[in-house]
């Protein structure tokens, strides 16, 4: 999982990193970074290692040139939504468009 931190506030994921730097989790398995959105989401959407990007507090006007960038590599991107409501109950809604469901058909009796 890569991160970015907030910019007006990376306090809160620095100390996240801390936590998990500290704890039984490997290393490489979370990835936070700090700077600045604009600088980092073209990077971010074109990279070859990463399947999937959320746009979650990008510029409007920046989502279809990330978009661009993701398709270079068939990565699955999630457009931010206007007027979410981010005080609401979270739900798995913006993690199962990121999920991939797979059928294994077991025989039986042959």
């Amino acid at each position: 999982c890569v991160l970015v931190a907030s910019e007006p506030a990376p306090l809160p994921a620095v100390t996240l990193a801390e936590v998990l730097a500290t704890s039984d989790l490997p290393g490489g398995v979370v990835n936070i970074l700090t700077g600045h959105r604009a600088e980092l989401a073209p990077w971010l959407a074109s990279h070859m290692d990463l399947n999937a990007v959320d746009l979650a507090g990008v510029g409007a006007g920046q989502v279809p040139v990330l978009e661009e960038a993701a398709a270079g590599n068939l990565k699955r991107v999630l457009r931010p939504q206007e007027g979410a409501d981010w005080s609401a109950a979270p739900g798995t809604g913006r993690m199962t468009a990121f999920l991939e469901t797979r059928t294994v058909w077991h025989p039986v009796g042959v």
